[in-house]
């Protein structure tokens, strides 16, 4: 896994008032959990994007107000209207206990069912992974060499060594369909989507977000 060094500041703090002040300023309000106590930072803006604009997943080397921990990002809160970051959340690693992340996947090779005349399909660019951070790949490589039209690759296919896979054994990562088997795709999913539209639109109760109480 590659590794990222950040700085940050502990908050002096906590609260809504205090972290609008602080985005004003070009800080992200962040989060440490996972270690003995919850740690309560910031981290400027500018250096935080090298974690979020990337597919990549990162250990990071962070250092606070002199105090270094290792941690790897777990969720991020946006603003709904303009997508600015509001809100981070780090995990702390701890030596010897799994983690669970999301790696992203690599597709590589040539495949002969594209060749002869199918299309591609990729439904998962990334796959939720549980293990030692020591262990933990870049990413999770598939070769597509042997996809011929009709064939795919699922999830209970993919073997590394002391990584467990958590996603659905039987979901499907890539596969190579026919023209016509696209197109029809293509249209169930649009039916489906109109389909939510409708009943989104008879008033239905909206549903709440529980990460709503974060700053």
């Amino acid at each position: 896994m590659k590794t990222v060094s950040l700085s940050g500041a502990l908050r002096a703090h906590v609260g809504k008032k205090d972290a609008k002040k602080q985005r004003r300023e070009g800080l992200i309000p962040c989060v440490l959990y996972g270690g003995k106590e919850q740690v309560h930072f910031t981290l400027k803006e500018l250096d935080f994007g090298r974690l979020i604009f990337t597919p990549e997943v990162y250990l990071i080397n962070l250092t606070l107000d002199g105090k270094e921990y290792k941690a790897i990002l777990q969720d991020v809160q946006y603003h709904p209207v303009t997508d600015k970051v509001l809100h981070a959340d780090f995990l702390e690693i701890i030596p010897g206990k799994p983690i669970i992340v999301r790696l992203p996947v690599h597709f590589v090779g040539d495949v002969p069912g594209v060749i002869a005349g199918g299309r591609l399909v990729k439904k998962l660019r990334k796959i939720l992974v549980k293990g030692l951070v020591d262990d933990m790949p870049d990413f999770i490589e598939i070769n597509m060499s042997h996809l011929n039209i009709g064939d795919n690759i699922t999830v209970k296919e993919l073997k590394v060594d002391k990584l467990t896979f958590l996603e659905n054994p039987n979901s499907v990562i890539v596969g190579v369909k026919t023209a016509r088997s696209v197109v029809e795709l293509e249209l169930e999913e649009e039916e489906e989507g109109e389909e939510g539209a409708e009943e989104g639109g008879e008033g239905g109760e909206k549903p709440t977000d529980e990460k709503s109480s974060k700053e």
